[in-house]
């Protein structure tokens, strides 16, 4: 049996860094990151200062942004157009095949886009805490490990922070529509949305084991301190569904539903960065598992 231990090389992931990442992202001040936002342009540059800060090229059309225009449907606005952007990293290892690792950054601003659950949602902040600073925090962490571990791996990593996900998955469709590398070439995707409320009784649930024949051989033998569960399904949840739709293989990490979500009472002191730093480190041995794979071939999930 393989054994989930703290991997030799590179920086690990960290609670601490990762109350950092959540505790800037979702703090009142980022007002939430309604797409089109002042703020979510905010919390889109610090994504792409951490990227540059270990060494990631940009991968995006203009930069490391690929500017896109999302439009608000599930409410009437004055302003449905919004400026959004994907943030998107690349470490080049000169493989023939990439993965895609990938979380949101948006939220729902100050409740007037939509999807709130809260009983008078507008005007009031929606920090966004669990969905999904977590998941953003999640990205930079593997970021920083895979381009710090001084591993070249087999496949290229492409790390991505989608915009719009909040208003129906649009950044990465838009991505997938306009892809800044072929999507021949793309092997997986991760999905991290929602990783920041672990609860010991449910475990952590990892979405899309049915999408390749490939993953019962990346999980065999695979351990962790905290719970894990899997599940076949591939095409809901967050941005893999995006993936799942376009027949490329996805995992998808998520610590399940709570009275907070789509709330603005979903804020940082509720996060559990201790259980998710052991989430990062159980997917990062299933992604190192993964690399040693060939190429991945899609299964529909009937």
């Amino acid at each position: 049996m393989l054994l989930l231990v703290g991997a030799s090389f590179g920086q690990t992931p960290s609670a601490d860094r990762i109350n950092r990442h959540i505790n800037w992202l979702a703090s009142d001040k980022m007002q939430g990151r309604g797409t089109g936002s002042p703020e979510n342009a905010k919390a889109a540059a610090y994504i792409v200062r951490q990227f540059r800060k270990v060494g990631l090229k940009p991968l995006g059309t203009d930069g490391f942004y690929q500017p896109f225009t999302a439009k608000v449907r599930r409410v009437v606005v004055t302003d449905s157009l919004r400026k959004a952007n994907n943030v998107i990293g690349f470490l080049n290892n000169d493989a023939p095949y990439t993965i895609v690792i990938g979380a949101h950054y948006d939220h729902l601003g100050m409740g007037k886009q939509g999807s709130s659950l809260a009983e008078k949602p507008e005007g009031q902040i929606h920090n966004g805490a669990d969905d999904n600073a977590s998941g953003v925090a999640g990205l930079l962490e593997l970021a920083r490990y895979y381009a710090t571990n001084d591993v070249k791996e087999p496949y290229n990593l492409l790390f991505m922070a989608f915009g719009a996900e909040e208003l129906g998955l649009q950044g990465s469709r838009y991505f997938l529509n306009q892809p800044t590398l072929p999507l021949t070439n793309l092997n997986f995707m991760i999905c991290m949305d929602m990783i920041g409320r672990y609860n010991p009784e449910r475990g952590v649930g990892i979405g899309g084991y049915g999408t390749s024949e490939t993953w019962p051989q990346v999980f065999k033998g695979v351990e962790s301190p905290i719970k894990f569960f899997t599940d076949r399904a591939g095409n809901g949840g967050s941005d893999n569904a995006a993936f799942y739709a376009r027949q490329i293989p996805v995992l998808f990490f998520h610590t399940g539903g709570h009275p907070d979500y789509h709330k603005p009472t979903d804020d940082p002191d509720k996060i559990d960065a201790q259980a998710e730093e052991q989430i990062l480190k159980l997917c990062i041995r299933l992604l190192d598992n993964a690399m040693q794979q060939p190429k991945m071939t899609f299964t529909a999930v009937k």
